[in-house]
């Protein structure tokens, strides 16, 4: 099985100054990694380095063929903007599909039909005509997942997801990023805080402090010296 991604003591920082050192690690297809840590540990800097956004300082990022040819997902933290785009949630969905359509003047027939496809698999066809900024915080992550899946269904990055969702959203959220994982067979890197949810969730943990604390199976994160150290912390590194 040849991984998605693949670093090999990767480092990626800013004029001069590494944010994230020595990372050896790999996503390989129908993984669930979970990129924990506490503020400043470089979780968004390793993020940006794998989506293509940094250039590595030193060490080897791989990317798969098929990843080239699909591109990866990517589900960024909302802001106060975004929440409020002016959009329907069909024109949201479609932009999704901007990667595929390269010079073209106008959306195919097949992009038209990925875009349907997709809202459908995410229960949302329902929403087609709403706009966008007066959805629920749930709802409006589903069709932000929509939106992702139509560049790619082969990777998704999950930055901060649940941020600003209700504890029943949350969870609704987390069932579904379930679904796509274990059911339809997406690889899923999420950077998240919810450190109780991501241990119930995820088959692999990568926790970083500038440099990697932590790499490999969920079960073992439980019973290392640093997953218990950081799932016993006070709320603080939960929030």
């Amino acid at each position: 099985m040849n991984p998605l991604i693949k670093c090999e003591h990767v480092d990626f920082g800013y004029e001069n100054h590494d944010a994230v050192i020595d990372v050896t690690m790999e996503v390989n297809p129908g993984d669930y990694l979970c990129i924990v840590g506490e503020n400043g540990s470089g979780k968004s800097t390793l993020m940006k380095g794998l989506l293509g956004l940094l250039k590595p300082t030193s060490g080897t990022l791989t990317v798969s063929e098929e990843l080239k040819r699909t591109g990866i997902g990517y589900l960024p933290q909302q802001t106060a903007a975004q929440k409020d785009f002016p959009a329907t949630v069909y024109e949201v969905v479609l932009s999704g599909c901007l990667s595929r359509r390269g010079n073209k003047p106008f959306y195919s027939r097949a992009e038209k039909e990925l875009v349907a496809t997709n809202m459908n698999r995410l229960g949302i066809s329902y929403l087609k005509k709403h706009c966008y900024r007066e959805l629920s915080g749930g709802q409006q992550q589903r069709v932000l997942i929509a939106r992702a899946l139509c560049a790619t269904d082969k990777l998704l990055i999950l930055d901060e997801p649940i941020t600003g969702l209700d504890p029943a959203a949350s969870q609704e959220f987390y069932q579904l990023v379930h679904h796509l994982n274990k059911d339809e067979g997406v690889s899923i890197l999420m950077v998240s805080h919810d450190i109780g949810n991501v241990v119930s969730q995820a088959n692999k943990i990568l926790h970083l402090k500038q440099n990697v604390l932590f790499y490999g199976d969920t079960k073992d994160y439980i019973n290392s010296n640093t997953g218990k150290e950081f799932l016993g912390g006070d709320g603080n590194e939960r929030n």
